[in-house]
């Protein structure tokens, strides 16, 4: 794995740029086609006072890359939480390939280039069932008894779907459909 560490507008200090590159090669634990990394340190203006110290690590893997950066009162401490940030990206990454590799059932297992596609979420489940006409107080009153955190009804008032959700303020909210 290539490392290359930068100052922007700053030099690196032999010390840091050696606790750079042993903290950095660690990420090749994660994963197997890191070829190239850039880390880059510079100084902020920022309105945080302590946090002047940045750190951008760039890991280019086989057909993407990964990016985070991180400010603190120290370069050194700044580096940890960048590399936090790229270890979890990387881990989550690696994550997704096994999972896509042995699915629990399906037909085969993918092929390299399926692998390497980002799949957003997907629908792992589906569930019908024939929604009551009811007015909003009536389903807000259901949902409740359910314990749910929404509730779906047909509006005996207006006669089209809706969806009563509870709010993080603890209110409700009503999202209904329009003809």
């Amino acid at each position: 794995m290539d490392i290359v560490v930068r100052g922007k507008n700053r030099t690196v200090p032999d010390r840091l740029r050696s606790i750079t590159h042993e903290k950095v090669s660690k990420i090749a634990r994660f994963t197997h086609d890191a070829g190239h990394v850039e880390v880059d340190f510079s100084d902020v203006n920022t309105a945080r006072i302590g946090e002047r110290q940045l750190c951008e690590i760039t890991v280019h893997l086989k057909r993407r890359f990964l990016k985070a950066h991180a400010a603190a009162v120290e370069p050194d401490a700044a580096l940890d939480l960048a590399i936090a940030k790229v270890e979890h990206q990387v881990a989550r990454l690696k994550d997704k390939r096994v999972s896509r590799a042995h699915p629990r059932r399906g037909a085969g297992a993918p092929s390299d280039d399926d692998l390497d596609d980002d799949v957003g979420p997907r629908i792992v489940k589906t569930k019908r069932f024939a929604a009551k006409p009811m007015d909003p107080e009536e389903a807000a009153l259901q949902m409740e008894l359910l314990g749910h955190a929404f509730f779906l009804f047909t509006n005996t008032e207006t006669g089209h779907a809706a969806l009563l959700y509870r709010r993080k303020d603890g209110n409700l909210g009503l999202i209904e459909t329009a003809s």
